[in-house]
């Protein structure tokens, strides 16, 4: 910028007078030493910004399926909205449980991720496998129960959700019939079942429970033939722990009641929606990503959330549903949260009449593991081999 003529001239005539004032030092014989030159401060070059962590998650299903792979990736925004640019998060979806999820982990680990969570019982060979070649890498593997130093495992207590749903389900079925859509046979499920149908015993002791397994997580064709058999068999109520929105869906178009599962699912069929039993994956992946940027992480354990660690909730209740059943179900969270009560308390009597807990006796987690088979209460027989 050109200065103003009026500054340019104060500028000029101030030179000339240092000039002259110069000048006069030198007549009179004064010598001035020259000013030692400051010393350059030295240039600080800005720290590295730290790599940020890499995370992959592997999904069973699309995460587009409103129920369980949809919580799960929930929780890996979770992470990112929690750590912004510390850590850069990647997943594959509808990875199967077969032998193609070796490969699928094999690749994450090749592309530079160093936490890696699988998101589905049926991966736990294949990251056994693969973590054991990568020591160095963080694998975390959902509701499985083999670890490793570099392994550990995580699960929610979904059973918590399904016996809460089940009191809602025993208050408002007509028939008395309750019908659920099963996915796998394997404990986790059954478990599931067995805790919906206690539920809905505490409030209507005249409840049946039958069961169509569809031996998948995500297959929406299967989940709502499953549906459309259980109300042709007379169930007025349907459940499920399946991934998708089927069932709820066909509960609908038949003019019948159901619930969500994983995921808040009420604006698939908000006329047919009573509940849903949802999982918060946010907590725990928060945890685990905290503690690996940290340098804690460490392998080899587990944890088992519920409703107490904010993990599990039944939200979005049905203004059908009567106060006295809200408050009950109320009552029920809020004993869960404190450790008050307990959904798997004896006496209990599996289908054939036998005990298999007995009198105020509270099932400890390896009990609760292992279950294989159906309370009384529940039609059927559990698929063989399971």
């Amino acid at each position: 910028m050109t200065p103003h003529p009026t500054k340019r001239r104060l500028l000029q005539g101030g030179a000339w007078t240092v000039l002259a004032a110069t000048a006069a030092l030198v007549g009179c014989g004064k010598k001035e030493e020259p000013a030692a030159p400051a010393a350059a401060a030295p240039a600080s070059a800005p720290a590295p910004k730290p790599a940020p962590l890499k995370i992959a998650f592997a999904y069973v299903g699309p995460v587009g399926d409103g129920g369980w792979t949809f919580a799960h990736d929930n929780g890996r925004k979770a992470i990112e909205k929690e750590f912004g640019d510390k850590v850069a998060t990647t997943f594959v979806e509808k990875v199967p449980e077969a032998a193609d999820a070796e490969r699928v982990f094999r690749d994450l680990v090749s592309q530079g991720n160093t936490l890696i969570f699988g998101t589905t019982f049926g991966y736990m060979e294949p990251m056994l496998k693969v973590a054991a070649d990568h020591p160095n890498v963080k694998f975390e593997h959902a509701t499985g129960y083999k670890q490793a130093a570099n392994l550990r495992t995580y699960d929610s207590r979904t059973y918590e959700g399904a016996y809460m749903a089940g009191v809602i389900a025993g208050a408002m079925t007509k028939s008395n019939t309750l019908g659920v859509v099963g996915s796998i046979p394997i404990p986790e499920v059954i478990r599931n079942i067995n805790s919906f149908t206690m539920g809905a015993q505490s409030v209507n002791p005249k409840i049946k429970t039958r069961v169509v397994w569809v031996n998948e997580w995500f297959n929406p064709p299967k989940e709502t033939e499953a549906a459309q058999s259980l109300i042709n068999q007379g169930a007025d109520v349907l459940f499920q722990n399946t991934d998708s929105s089927a069932v709820l869906q066909t509960a609908a178009k038949n003019n019948k009641l159901a619930f969500g599962w994983d995921s808040d699912m009420t604006a698939y069929a908000p006329e047919a929606h009573l509940a849903s039993a949802i999982i918060n994956w946010g907590p725990y992946y928060i945890q685990a990503t905290r503690e690996a940027l940290e340098g804690k992480w460490t392998g080899g354990g587990g944890v088992w959330w519920g409703v107490k660690e904010g993990a599990i909730d039944i939200v979005s209740i049905s203004d059908k549903v009567p106060a006295d059943i809200k408050a009950k179900v109320d009552t029920i969270r809020a004993g869960l949260k404190d450790g008050s009560f307990h959904i798997w308390k004896g006496p209990l009597v599996g289908q054939d009449g036998k005990e298999v807990l007995a009198k105020d006796v509270v099932a400890d987690d390896k009990f609760l593991g292992g279950v294989k088979f159906y309370l009384k209460g529940v039609e059927g027989k559990v698929p063989a081999g399971n």
